[in-house]
Parts: structure tokens; sequence; C-alpha cells
């Protein structure tokens, strides 16, 4: 039993007077961009597939344009019977007005009676008021079928920027709503790896410093820029630590990959600290 003290404090003295390791174990993590319509409807066109590398602006998906069409059609509708109703009250705004220009002047001359005038005049309100009712009507209905009409112009999902279409989550034919993901873009540029890092070595680490991360089957290691570090630490199960890494407080790191390579999302991968 004594012996057995013995041996277990000698591993734990060994363990915490070892250096901690500059080399971290960590894995591929992505950024994705979910492709999503604005409208709902139903999925007509899907032009990509998983695994697809597009440029930015190349199409990607379609909706149904037969049901927000037909409503652009009845806005287009109110709108004409609108610019219409515009007509009719501006030229009856121009009669009244005719006439109480008339009456004034046979008023004027003794010829016309004050209460003619006096009706005269408030028909000529009237229909001024009505002109004007009108026109925010049309206005009102023009902005309903300029929205109806861009509707139906964004029917259409545009890939943002180039990448590689990672996961596609609905067919033709099946219905959609506002908001909800099509597919998954995955853009070089974000893809990142996490790592954590013992609380020894976190005073080493810092946003904007350089790290080499490695992978089984890279040809060499890829550089990239640690970009975040969590304030609060995360607490690791004491299962996984060997005796040179006995640290149960570790801390989040999160580093960009300077380019494109062979690290895909949660690929495992080492972190090599630098002294850059």
């Amino acid at each position: 039993m004594k012996r057995f003290v013995v041996v277990t404090l000698a591993l734990f003295a060994a363990a915490c007077s070892r250096e901690p390791s500059n080399v971290l174990q960590g894995y591929g993590e992505a950024d994705y961009i979910y492709l999503a319509s604005q409208e709902s409807g139903v999925l007509g066109e899907l032009y990509v597939r998983e695994g697809d590398v597009v440029e930015a602006g190349a199409r990607v998906f379609t909706l149904d344009p037969e049901r927000l069409s037909l409503n652009a059609q009845s806005a287009n509708a109110q709108a004409a019977a609108a610019s219409s109703a515009i007509r009719t009250a501006q030229a009856q705004a121009n009669l009244a007005q005719a006439n109480y220009a008339r009456g004034l002047e046979l008023f004027n001359r003794g010829f016309y009676p004050r209460a003619r005038l006096d009706s005269d005049r408030a028909a000529r309100d009237t229909a001024t008021a009505q002109l004007a009712q009108a026109r925010r009507e049309a206005s009102a209905v023009g902005a309903s079928s300029g929205l109806a009409r861009a509707r139906v112009s964004d029917l259409g999902g545009a890939a943002p920027s180039g990448g590689t279409i990672e996961q596609i989550y609905l067919r033709p034919g099946e219905i959609v709503t506002a908001g909800q993901p099509i597919a998954a873009l995955l853009a070089p540029e974000n893809m990142k790896v996490r790592f954590f890092a013992p609380q020894a070595l976190l005073a080493e680490l810092r946003v904007g410093a350089r790290v080499q991360v490695s992978c089984d089957g890279c040809e060499a290691p890829q550089a990239a820029t640690i970009s975040f570090i969590a304030r609060e630490p995360q607490f690791t199960p004491p299962v996984i630590y060997s005796l040179d890494q006995r640290d149960k407080l570790v801390f989040l790191v999160e580093a960009r990959l300077d380019a494109a390579g062979p690290i895909r999302p949660g690929m495992p991968v080492d972190v090599r600290l630098t002294d850059d």
C-alpha cells in the first residue's frame, strides 16, 4: 500500500513538472452560408447537387412563381384601376373649378346668387379632396404592385460567394417557408479549426497569433491565424487527459486557415504553436 502511494505521488509530481506541450488537439470547423428564400412557396428548380463547386452569383434554386405571379397580376390590375380613378377625379376637379370660376365672375357682375356660388365652392372643394384621396390610394396601390413584382423577381436564390454545396435540405416540389435553408454553402475562407488550450498555455496565445495546422494525410502543415479565444474556461473530463495534460480548465480557441486545403469540418487536426 505504501509503495502504491509512493508511485502515485511520483507520477503526479512528474506530470506537474512537465512543460505544457505546444501541440494541441482540435478539429476542423466551418461557418456555413445557409441559402434560403425570402418567400414561402413550392421549390420549383434546383440547379446544384451536393459537392458542386459554384462561383459567386451562380443560380442555386428557384421557387415556383405561379402563386406570386397571380398576386402580381392582381396588384397590377388594382394599380390600373387606381390610375383610372385619378383621371376621373382630375376631370371632376377641373369641371368643379371651372364652374366655380364662372360663377364667381357672374357673381361679381351681379348676375349670380351667393347661395349658388357657395354651392359651387363646396363642389370644387369636394372634388379637390377626392382627387387628393385618389392620388393617395394610387400611391399605396403602386407600392403594393411594386412589392408584388419584386417578390416575383426574388424567387430565385444565388450563391453570395464561391464555394462548395455541402448539403441540400429540400428537393423540387417540397414546400418552402420563408427563411428556411434550402442548401448549405461552404466558402473556402469560412473554414477554421477549433482547439482547446490548457490554462498554462493561455498566456502564450493572442488573437492574431500564427499557428500551424496538421492533419492525417496532409502533405504539409497549413498556416492559420487565431481569430477567437474564449473568455470563459470549460471543464474537460480528466479521462481524456494524459499525464502531460492534467489541466482541467481549458479555453476554446479558433483559428482561421490562410488558404483552402484538405482540412474538412470534423476532421481531427494537430495545432502547433509557433514563435511568430
